[in-house]
Parts: C-alpha cells; structure tokens; sequence
C-alpha cells in the first residue's frame, strides 16, 4: 500500500430540500484494502454510494482517486475514474438479452464468461433474456460485468444480499483475491460475518456523518452498532419464545406441490399462530413455490389447502382474496416509486372491487398511522417512496398488509439489504402478528433468522423438503448441511 490513498472523499453533502442526507461524510480507501461502508438505514450510505458512483452529485465534497481530482457528474465517468459499482437492486435492462447488455458498457465478452464461470454460474448463454433469469444470478452477473471491466475500485452495494451461501462464498473468494492483487474495494452489507471474514476497516456512518472508522477484529460488532445507532442494542437470539401448537386443520396444507422448472415435490402444514421458516440454496424450488402461493404461478402437480379448503390461483388477486398476502424480495416490485408512503400502505383499501365507492378516509387514514407507528417507518420523504432507504421501503411493504389485516403472510427474504436495527423491529413483528392468529411461511437467505423469528424451518433441497428442523436446534451448521443435501428426506410436517 502507497500512503496516497486509492480513493479519498471528503466533507461529502447532499439535502433534498429540507432532508439533509449528507452533511460531512468521508472515506478513504488504500491500494489492496477493503473497508466496509456501514450504517443504519437512514444514515445516508444509499446517497454517498450514488455519489460516489456518479448517479447523484453532491452539493459539496471533494473525491480524488489515486490522488487525482474526480469529478463524478455521471456513472460513465465514475468508471472513466476507475471506480465502477454493483448496485444494491439488479442495473441490467430487463427486455434486453446478456449479450446486449454488455454492449452497452463496452464489456469485454471473453473477460465477462470467465468471471462468471469463477463466480459459480453454469449453464448462462448470451441469448438469455435478462428478465428471465432469477435474482441471484442478475446479480452476479452485475459483479461479472464490473469485474470485466478491470476496475481501479469496485463498490459493492448489498452484493451478496440476494445470495445463497454457496455463492456467497464465491463472491468473497473472488474479491478478496482481487484486493490482494492491488484493487481497493467498497463493501456495504449489514452482515456481520461477512465484513468480518473479508474486511480489512470500517467506516460508520450516522445521520449523514462519518462517525468512526475500525479496524476488523474480534468484537468489533458490539462497537460497529454503537456507532451506528448511538446506543446499546441486543444482537441475540429470541430467548424463551415457545414453540406454537399445531393442532387442528391447518392453515395452509401443501401436498406433493410441483411448478415447473425447479419444484419438483413439496409437502407442508402452515398453521395460525405459526412462523415457518424456509432455508434453501439458490434454485432449490423455493421462488417456484411463493409465486405458486402467491398466484404468479401455475403449479403442474399437488394440492393446496386453505382451512381444510381445496385452493387454486389463476392469478395474484384470487391469492389475495384468500387471504394470502406477499412481501416479495425485491421491494421495487411491490412499491408504486413515485407514491407517497401513505398511498402505498392505503393501496390495498381502493384495490378490491368491493371497496370502490367513497373512500373512508377517517378509516384508511387511522389504519395508515397505525403500520407507520408500529414499524416506525421514515416519513419525512412523504412525497415519494423512492426517497426513503431500503429498510424503510421494505417497512411500506410489511406495513400495507398490517393495515388491511393479515391471515397468511408470505415473506420472502424480508430481511435484505437491510440494517440490523429495522431487521431487529421486523423480527418482534413477525412473532406480533403470528401471537395475533396469522401464519407467517418466511424465507430468509440468512440461516441465522430462523432461530430469531421462526418456530420451526423446512429445508428444500432439489426442489424437495428434505428436513423440518425445530427453531430450538436450527443452527447454522445443521441448517447448511440439510440445505446441501446432507440429511434424509422427511417428508410433510
């Protein structure tokens, strides 16, 4: 390492009229390091990383890379810079194939396939159409596409948010043997593990500052959350929490459920009072399974129960109907961007044809400032979701469905891309309304939540449930075994 910094940006602001989202933020980064960029939703990393990449400019700060002056008026120049991003959300065009979106940064084919290889994707053809791939593999292309590039910088924004571990390990692998061979990384997670094993700093951001910078050793996360939050808050497990009864005809009975590609055979009972946790490696069947639940898919073989109830959807309204709600992973496909947080939480109110009529307002309105309060969502962008952060955004779409009254709840990795003091508010919640009679089938990509929310998990593996484990012995080793194939199938709950 020089002593000249690879990267150095400092007294960084940016307001959007009266929000101040940046007010004196700063980060260096040397030659071969990695630091993480850590800090409570809210506390403006989301606006520095767009800064730093080009997509927002700051009102005022100054950016050198390898001590020359950056100006980054547009993401194409952050990359002439040699600073080049991943975005938290996908940044490929949809209705475009693979090979089309390289050629719109000039990526270099040969270079591309081969990070992909390394980075643990098989099977992809340059003809794929980007809209239908699944999200992890998007992502992964997006750190093909960037590694490709050669960067003198790579920011990675929640890169492996959306991961199973089994490429999560790939994406660590790779980048650190990138940095060891001179090339300074940006890291943003909220995963803990992960900044630990791969990280070399920290720097804290807090209500639009850099409050500290830290050296990655043991225990550096009690520190990190203090820095973060301003206070003391617990990182353990639920304690005490009983094991819901399940007795009487479930809420949802799953039988021998098959959707094409990937579910090839699933059995399940959800019941009222219940969170059921899902764990499963990237392209078991488990999207196959929620978009079937939540009426985005037709299955090809088995039945579904509701209450004792034969149920089959030709589409996401009749689902809903049911009583049946869902809380996708990716939050942008649940949120009307440019809306505010109250019409998006209200949404559910004029969207059923039995509602349309006069709007109840006193009503609509109470129920909306009650989901506000209990998730204690940002509303100082009122004007549109798209300003709030991630976590707040996923809270919008947690609280609609608190606001209209929920029977099954369908949640799908919730928990992604945000911090840890919003994933320790949803957690409580989770077990609020599961306490109130709903049933809650919850997927997470972290193993570490099931034995926070969840009463019990099935373990798909293949496209098949090869392992209900109890929350009180799902530890991470035995989840990962079971979700590697380790374990004897067991057949429906």
């Amino acid at each position: 390492m020089t002593d000249t910094p690879l990267l150095d940006a400092r007294g960084v602001a940016k307001s959007y009229g009266a929000v101040k989202a940046l007010t004196g933020a700063r980060l260096t980064v040397a030659r071969g390091e990695i630091v993480a960029l850590m800090g409570a939703n809210g506390a403006g990393k989301s606006t520095f990383v767009k800064i730093l990449t080009g997509a927002v400019r700051p009102d005022t700060g100054i950016i050198t890379i390898a001590g020359r002056s950056a100006r980054m008026g547009s993401p194409a120049q952050a990359r002439r810079a040699g600073l080049v991003p991943v975005y938290q959300e996908p940044s490929l065009i949809p209705d475009l194939d693979v090979a089309a979106n390289l050629r719109l940064c000039d990526t270099p084919v040969a270079a591309f396939v081969g990070w992909v290889a390394d980075l643990g994707i098989t099977g992809l053809r340059l003809t794929d159409l980007i809209a239908d791939l699944p999200l992890a593999t998007l992502r992964i292309l997006d750190l093909a596409r960037a590694l490709a590039s050669d960067p003198d910088v790579l920011l990675l924004d929640e890169m492996t948010a959306a991961l199973p571990t089994d490429l999560v390990e790939n994406v660590l692998r790779v980048v650190r043997a990138r940095a060891d061979l001179g090339m300074g990384v940006i890291y943003v997670s909220h995963r803990f593990t992960e900044i630990s094993a791969l990280c070399d700093r920290a720097t804290v951001l807090r209500d639009g500052r850099t409050v500290g910078d830290l050296r990655i050793e043991p225990g550096v996360e009690d520190r990190a959350v203090e820095l973060m939050l301003g206070e003391k808050i617990a990182l353990g497990a639920r304690e005490g929490a009983a094991i819901s009864a399940r007795t009487g005809t479930p809420r949802l009975a799953i039988r021998n459920l098959a959707a094409a590609p990937k579910l090839a055979d699933v059995s399940f009972d959800l019941h009222a009072g219940e969170v059921l946790g899902v764990v499963a490696l990237e392209g078991q069947g488990q999207d196959e399974l929620f978009d079937v639940l939540a009426g985005f898919r037709k299955s090809t073989a088995g039945t579904l129960e509701i209450d004792g109830q034969p149920a089959r959807f030709a589409h996401p309204s009749e689902a809903i109907a049911a009583g049946l709600t869902y809380v996708p992973g990716n939050r942008a496909d649940a949120l009307m961007a440019g809306r505010s947080v109250r019409e998006n939480i209200a949404l559910p109110f004029s969207a059923r044809p039995r509602n349309w009529g006069p709007i109840k307002r006193k009503m609509e309105r109470a129920r909306t400032d009650d989901a506000i309060a209990r998730l204690q969502i940002d509303t100082r962008a009122q004007g549109e979701v798209q300003r709030l952060s991630g976590g707040n955004q996923q809270k919008v779409t947690i609280g609609r469905w608190l606001a209209t009254g929920v029977q099954t709840l369908l949640l799908f990795d919730p928990t992604r891309g945000i911090d840890v003091r919003t994933k320790r508010q949803i957690y409580p919640l989770v077990r609020e309304l599961a306490e109130q009679g709903a049933a809650v089938l919850f997927y997470t990509s972290e193993l570490a939540e099931v034995r926070l929310a969840c009463d019990r998990a099935i373990v798909i593996f293949n496209g098949r449930v090869v392992d209900i484990i109890d929350a009180a012995r799902a530890d991470e080793p035995t989840l990962m075994r079971a979700a590697y194939g380790l374990t004897a199938a067991k057949g429906a709950a």
